[in-house]
């Protein structure tokens, strides 16, 4: 029971995003944990054994290093990028793991285009690299408060597809998940934000007035998912009102995803003895 079967694997697509597809967040619940046929208590077991896989398939991926995978997290305030990261990673190698964060810009990055900065993080062959808030942040932070016009913006959308699309095509696996949390559990987060002193430090003045902004925010995330959703590079708008379903669920794509791979260990160098050998006992007796 809990299982993640191939079933169940495919029912997390239905929280893939179509290229170019219209989205309205009100309609996506982010209580849903439709996806998996069982509790909490099943999906720790099962993200347990998704762990070993992803620890397995990185290692491979970084002793192969003939391509490389891009993770974009993109959440509002207590959207849980930082826990996703912490609970989905967990245990895996860091030999070839980094975590790029993407901060208010410095001057030096406000005096080069809007994706200067990124560029300089996205991962070498080999490498998995998690973007905790991106150049996404372009086309939502500074929109809603208008520190761009809407052309600015608007003409973004291109540029970031198109930026992808290089990456793509240049070996890089992109999966973008987007947080889908309600108001009503930002209140409640940030409310425990405020009571634990272990996590005080990361509430700021401006959390409540960023709060005041959710309507903007929503509609920005709207226009900024449906128009940079691609084939190489889609979105998943991940239910995560409840943080173990979260977890599971950007685990399972993101191992399904790398599974397709279909990577090797290699082979042994030619003229090693224990490779002669091991050719040797492969002949026939005629041979």
């Amino acid at each position: 029971m809990g299982e993640i079967s191939l079933k169940n694997a495919l029912r997390m697509e239905r929280y893939r995003l179509d290229s170019k597809q219209k989205v309205s967040l009100k309609s996506w619940n982010p209580n849903d944990t439709s996806g998996f046929d069982g509790d909490e208590t099943a999906a720790e077991v099962e993200l347990k054994k998704l762990r070993h896989k992803l620890d397995a398939l990185q290692e491979m991926l970084f002793i192969e290093g003939k391509r490389s995978v891009l993770i974009i997290l993109q959440a509002m305030d207590t959207g849980g990028k930082d826990g996703t990261i912490r609970r989905v990673f967990e245990g895996v190698n860091p030999t070839g793991v980094k975590v790029a964060h993407f901060q208010q810009p410095s001057q030096e990055e406000l005096s080069h285009d809007f994706l200067w900065r990124v560029h300089k993080q996205v991962p070498a062959k080999g490498e998995l690299v998690i973007f905790n808030r991106s150049h996404y942040e372009s086309v939502l932070v500074e929109r809603v408060h208008k520190l761009v016009g809407r052309k600015t913006w608007h003409r973004r959308y291109k540029l970031i597809n198109g930026f992808e699309r290089e990456l793509s095509e240049g070996g890089t696996t992109l999966l973008k998940f987007y947080l889908n949390i309600d108001r009503n559990e930002q209140k409640k987060r940030l409310e425990e934000r405020m009571a634990d002193p272990t996590k005080r430090w990361k509430f700021s003045l401006s959390d409540e007035s960023e709060r005041k902004l959710w309507p903007e925010y929503m509609k920005a995330y709207e226009d900024a998912l449906g128009e940079t959703s691609t084939a190489w590079a889609p979105w998943y708008i991940v239910p995560s009102n409840h943080k173990w379903y979260r977890d599971l669920m950007v685990a399972v794509v993101i191992v399904k995803t790398m599974e397709k791979f279909h990577m090797k260990y290699p082979e042994l160098p030619m003229g090693t003895s224990h490779e002669r050998s091991s050719k040797a006992r492969t002949k026939s007796p005629e041979g």
